[in-house]
């Protein structure tokens, strides 16, 4: 599944840099304020092998033309270590969980834009884990602190209307409790950050 993504991701990297109109830092009081939207990374659901349930909303609002909040709402299913990179080791035999977590995740965040549509983003997630066997039994319940780094630029369609955020991320957890022991076993071997592909995409009004 994560292979997917990230052909996906790199095909809309590539096709973002054909001549579009992009956001502007010159803009007047006029400039729309507030916005909704989700990410591309929802495709990720047509893997039929290993289908994360992902769910994802956004909704920000523009301080100034510069500075924007953003609230975003993740919820999903994943059966690996978090820390596995893109690459033959995902799903690879012998390295998934003895089952699956099950996550709700309400994330806060920071966007700031630099030079036109360029812009940095800091975001902070609470994720509440349910973790369950192979039978889909609960053994237990944990929490983990995300923070969530990006390097992107937006551009916009439709007089401003729409936006794509194509983007560079490191996501990286120091806080982690609460993992059954079988599942720690299994991500003792992997580093706890990952890098990913933004694809955000939104409505403004």
């Amino acid at each position: 599944m994560q292979k997917k993504i990230l052909v996906i991701g790199f095909a809309f990297l590539l096709t973002s840099f054909l001549p579009l109109k992009a956001q502007s830092a010159k803009q007047d009081s006029t400039y729309k304020k507030w916005f909704v939207g989700s990410t591309l990374l929802l495709l990720g659901n047509l893997d039929g092998t290993n289908n994360p349930g992902y769910i994802q909303i956004n909704a920000g609002y523009r301080i100034t033309p510069k500075d924007v909040i953003q609230f975003r709402f993740k919820k999903s299913k994943y059966a690996w270590p978090l820390g596995i990179p893109f690459g033959p080791d995902f799903d690879g035999p012998g390295l998934n969980y003895p089952g699956h977590a099950r996550i709700l995740a309400p994330q806060i965040g920071y966007q700031r834009f630099w030079w036109k549509g360029a812009y940095t983003s800091l975001y902070v997630l609470n994720a509440f884990e349910k973790y369950m066997d192979e039978d889909k039994k609960k053994i237990g319940n944990g929490f983990t602190l995300y923070t969530d780094f990006y390097l992107g630029y937006q551009f916009k369609f439709f007089k401003d209307r729409f936006f794509f955020e194509p983007a560079i991320g490191c996501s990286y957890w120091p806080l982690r409790t609460g993992v059954p022991a079988s599942f720690t076993a299994v991500e003792q071997n992997w580093p706890n950050y990952f890098i990913q592909p933004g694809l955000d995409f939104g409505f403004k009004f």
